[in-house]
C-alpha cells in the first residue's frame, strides 16, 4: 500500500513539473494573416505607449500600459476611447512588451469588462514596420473581407474547398513569415460572392504583370 502511495506522489510531482515547464518554456501561437487579426479582434487602434504600471493581481501580475490613442479602426461600439492596454507581465504567458515614448503601434485586442487585453498571439506591430497595403487594410480593406476565410497552406497539395476561401501560401515560401500575401494582399468578397486576393495598385503598377500574384 505504501509503494502505491509513493507511486501516486511521484506521478503528481512529474505532472506538476510538466505544468511548470509549459509555463516557463514560452508562449506558442498559430500564425495568422493580418486580416484575420483584424476580423477576430474587438479593438484595433494605432497608439503611442506613454507609460506602464505593474499590477500585482496574480502570481505573475498584469502589466497596464497607458496609451495615447491616435486612431481607432475597429471597436467604436465597445470602447469610446482606449486609455489603457492590459497584458500578462510574463512573456511566457504571452505577455507583450511595448517600448515607452518611442513608437506608434498598431494594437489589436479583446475587450473584457470594459478593459482592453492583448498578448503575443494578437497582432501588435510598430506602425512604421507595416507595409502600405497593411496600413490600408487596417484602415478599410480588411473589414470588407471579414466574411471570407483565409485558409493556410503548410504543404502541397492544398486547395480551396468553398467559394469564400482564399488560399494563404506564405508558409511555403523560403522568405518565411510574414510573407508576400501577408504584407500586400487582402482577401475580399467579390460581387459574385466569391472571395479572392486583392492587391491595391497604382496606375503605374497596373501596366505590369506580376507573376507573384496569388
Amino acid at each position: 500500500m505504501q509503494s502505491v502511495y509513493q507511486h501516486l506522489i511521484s506521478l503528481l510531482f512529474v505532472f506538476s513539473s510538466l505544468q511548470v515547464r509549459q509555463l516557463t518554456e514560452g508562449c506558442s501561437c498559430a500564425l495568422s494573416h493580418p486580416q484575420d487579426a483584424f476580423c477576430n479582434s474587438d479593438i484595433v487602434i494605432r497608439a503611442k505607449v506613454v507609460g506602464k504600471k505593474l499590477l500585482r493581481d496574480g502570481p505573475f501580475g498584469t502589466m497596464r500600459y497607458t496609451v495615447k490613442q491616435m486612431k481607432m479602426y475597429k471597436g467604436f461600439e465597445k470602447v469610446q476611447h482606449v486609455q489603457h492596454i492590459y497584458t500578462d507581465a510574463s512573456e511566457s504567458l504571452c505577455g507583450v512588451k511595448f517600448e515607452i515614448n518611442k513608437y506608434q503601434y498598431l494594437i489589436t485586442g479583446r475587450v473584457y469588462e470594459d478593459k482592453v487585453y492583448t498578448g503575443l498571439c494578437n497582432f501588435n506591430e510598430r506602425w512604421e514596420r507595416l507595409s502600405l497595403a497593411q496600413k490600408k487594410g487596417f484602415n478599410h480593406r480588411y473589414q470588407l473581407g471579414c466574411n471570407c476565410r483565409i485558409k493556410p497552406c503548410h504543404y502541397l497539395p492544398c486547395f480551396v474547398t468553398s467559394k469564400n476561401e482564399c488560399l494563404w501560401t506564405d508558409m511555403l515560401s523560403h522568405f518565411g513569415y510574414p510573407g508576400y500575401q501577408s504584407r500586400h494582399y487582402a482577401c475580399i468578397q467579390q460581387k459574385e460572392g466569391y472571395c479572392s486576393w486583392y492587391r491595391g495598385m497604382t496606375t503605374r503598377d497596373k501596366t505590369i504583370i506580376n507573376a507573384t500574384d496569388p
